[in-house]
């Protein structure tokens, strides 16, 4: 008899949702995933695919916050997608479980096949994903199931952005964040697909190099590649100057999903929305 993987079950959202997660070994869900659930926005029966989902936290950060969404996770790891599944089976999320669903599937794959996998054409209105950012010539971690959600392999972006051009309908959006060096394969891959590209630089501190980049576009759109201003600020004094890299709701839905017990959530607080007289006002713990 062999004992169950050790895991951990952390409240998101200040608990409106619940994660379980692998305990010393494979990706643990952070601020990325919070930074690209932050994306996603609207009303209504909102149709969302989270691409590499991972045990799902951007996927149920966006169903908790949007209570029409449905959200469909896809994953390829029989593991993780384990994991999204017993995250769905807890009392804590009862409320969310019956609009998000868990498919085990590459979603790399084309035509039929991913049709088959649960990637139907022109389903969804919004496709966000936080593909693998290590390249090949990285360190390696020797956590397998670590490397499967951190190593990208050639030619990730043009597969995972061929998906989502494929699953969206006409005009839906696209969500990712990656690395800023990735922001040449992310342009070329979506090409002809997609349009009104967005490209946010996000900053840990004022005066440093922006450490991840939030990218959206619109399926079919013909509008031009826009860069959005970005800065960060830390500190009260600077609250009243400083303009942010992203939009105070997008922050706000941020630090909404954080645990405060997250080792990143006082210095997160201080970069993205102490600059927010909105966020000051709506967001801060009292």
């Amino acid at each position: 008899m062999t004992d169950a993987p050790a895991r951990t079950v952390d409240a998101f959202h200040r608990g409106r949702f619940h994660l379980v997660q692998p305990c010393g070994r494979g990706h643990r869900a952070g601020m990325d995933a919070m930074l690209l659930a932050s994306m996603v926005d609207g009303s209504g029966r909102l149709r969302v695919a989270d691409l590499g989902a991972g045990a799902g936290a951007a996927g149920l950060a966006v169903a908790s916050r949007l209570g029409e969404a449905e959200v469909s996770l896809f994953e390829m790891s029989p593991d993780m997608a384990d994991y999204a599944r017993q995250t769905l089976g807890l009392s804590q999320n009862a409320e969310l479980a019956g609009r998000v669903s868990v498919y085990e599937a590459d979603v790399t794959l084309k035509g039929a096949a991913r049709n088959a996998a649960g990637l139907v054409d022109g389903r969804f209105d919004h496709v966000i994903m936080n593909p693998p950012f290590n390249e090949a010539a990285d360190r390696r971690t020797p956590d397998a199931l670590k490397g499967v959600a951190h190593a990208m392999p050639e030619g990730l972006f043009e597969n995972w952005i061929r998906t989502a051009g494929a699953i969206l309908r006409p005009g839906g959006q696209m969500s990712l964040i990656a690395r800023p060096q990735s922001i040449g394969a992310i342009i070329a891959a979506c090409g002809n697909r997609f349009g009104g590209l967005e490209i946010t630089p996000v900053h840990a501190r004022q005066g440093e190099d922006a450490f991840r980049v939030l990218a959206s576009a619109v399926k079919g759109s013909r509008a031009r590649l826009s860069l959005r201003a970005s800065s960060s600020c830390t500190g009260r004094k600077a609250t009243r100057s400083c303009r942010m890299s992203m939009t105070s709701t997008m922050a706000a839905h941020l630090i909404r999903a954080m645990p405060p017990e997250d080792p990143q959530f006082f210095e997160l607080r201080s970069c993205l929305y102490l600059s927010c007289a909105y966020m000051r006002r709506n967001v801060l713990p009292r």
